[in-house]
């Protein structure tokens, strides 16, 4: 009768041995599980944060832009959205270096001391290339709108009829067209890029 007894402890013991094991194994994956959820929570918080930030970013450019361009619009008939959706794709949403610290929205060039040689990107023979070239410099936002405005209705040193087109467009998307048709940018998709931007943004209720 002991050596049952004994031996009945003994199955005992590695039972619960065995039960305790499996609650630390439990605990374990249970941490881990809780742990890799929370990480995924996280991350897509932060994505989700930092979403909603990109967009009032976007927002409060727009706004910023918005009042000068459709003033631009009112008194000399350049649509106002593809004012705004050339600042955006010119200028990064304001945040390149050229908008930013010389309050350059539209990449437009320049000589003389009151213009900064940067680089740039051209597409050139089918490809992007990185080049450099001078580019004016504003003191205002509200500065580079307005010379924006004068580049349409005056054209360039060797065409001063080559943005007529765009001037007297009747829809934003023929405006669109017709910068691309002017050569304003190297971008073969530059007039679809704007259209698309306008599309997404809704920038045509600034045209109103």
């Amino acid at each position: 009768m002991a050596k049952r007894k004994r031996s009945r402890k003994k199955r005992n013991s590695g039972t619960r041995t065995l039960i305790w094991v499996l609650v630390v194994i439990a605990i374990f994956l249970g941490v881990y599980a809780g742990h890799h959820f929370y990480r995924i929570w996280n991350q897509q918080r932060i994505e989700q944060q930092m979403k909603k930030q990109d967009q009032e970013a976007k927002e409060r450019f727009i706004k910023q832009v918005a009042p000068e361009a459709q003033a631009m619009q009112n008194t000399y008939h350049v649509y106002a959205s593809i004012t705004i959706a050339q600042a955006i794709l010119e200028s990064q949403w304001g945040t390149s270096k050229l908008a930013s610290q010389y309050h350059n929205l539209f990449g437009i060039k320049g000589t003389g001391p009151n213009s900064k040689e940067l680089s740039t990107k051209e597409y050139v023979n089918g490809k992007w290339v990185v080049t450099t070239g001078r580019f004016r410099v504003y003191d205002s936002w509200s500065d580079s709108i307005k010379d924006h405005t004068k580049l349409m209705l005056t054209g360039t040193d060797t065409n001063q009829q080559n943005y007529d087109a765009v001037v007297k467009a009747t829809s934003y998307q023929e405006a669109a067209k017709a910068l691309q048709e002017a050569g304003y940018a190297t971008d073969p998709n530059y007039a679809q890029k704007l259209i698309s931007v306008i599309k997404t943004y809704k920038l045509y209720n600034y045209d109103k």
